[in-house]
């Protein structure tokens, strides 16, 4: 991975970041922002329902939101000097996390689950582990990276993905913590996923998830 550029996927250049307001995005990305997180974890809904989430992935029309494999620290964001285009620059994927992301692909491939389209945030973690699960090939979003400060738009952008989607397949979105939180209220572990069933129109102020209701959530893999 180390020394290689990162594939920006449909990302434009034109949305590149400036330098301060890369190095203002990483400041947000950090071990205070992961605990402000932590506090949101509701704990209602427990790995048990994996069967349901397996079960409704399989039918088609829902979304597999994954949290990207390990990747050591596993929080704080990235280095200083990090770069959108190159992935050397950035917290990658150990072997571990590509392991964790062959094993999700494997997973879904087992329970029958047709993934019709798969997203990615374009930060290189999270496009290696869609690329790793091979199921599909990956696009790039800027609505799956995390707000900066106070804005809430990639927040509205990913809303809309999910309310919109209504397959026949699956959708995935592989994304970061932070970002799974600030949508979902839940903090999941590298590698595992949330699936949520879709819901139409723009969800109420507060309410939580956005975009569509919990059917189940699924462990990283072992």
């Amino acid at each position: 991975m180390h020394g290689r550029t990162c594939d920006a996927g449909t990302v434009s250049t034109g949305e590149l970041m400036t330098t301060a307001r890369m190095r203002y995005w990483l400041g947000r990305m950090t071990t205070v922002g992961i605990i402000a997180v932590l506090l949101m974890v509701t704990p209602g809904l427990a790995a048990d329902g994996a069967d349901e989430a397996w079960a409704a992935l399989a039918k088609g029309g829902y979304v597999a939101l994954i949290r990207h494999g390990n990747a050591p620290p596993g929080y704080g964001g990235d280095p200083p000097g990090f770069r959108f285009d190159d992935c050397a620059t950035q917290r990658n994927l150990d072997e571990a996390g590509r392991e964790q992301a062959r094993a999700l692909g494997e997973a879904f491939r087992h329970h029958g689950v047709v993934v019709q389209r798969i997203l990615a945030s374009p930060i290189c973690r999270c496009i290696d582990t869609g690329k790793l699960m091979a199921v599909g090939p990956v696009e790039t979003s800027w609505g799956l990276l995390p707000d900066v400060g106070t804005s809430r738009t990639r927040l509205l952008e990913l809303e809309q993905i999910v309310s919109s989607w209504r397959g026949p397949g699956t959708l995935v979105l592989v994304t970061h913590g932070i970002t799974v939180g600030r949508l979902t209220g839940f903090t999941l572990e590298q590698a595992e996923t949330l699936v949520l069933q879709p819901a139409p129109g723009k969800s109420p102020g507060g309410h939580l998830p956005r975009g569509g209701s919990l059917v189940g959530r699924i462990p990283a893999p072992k």
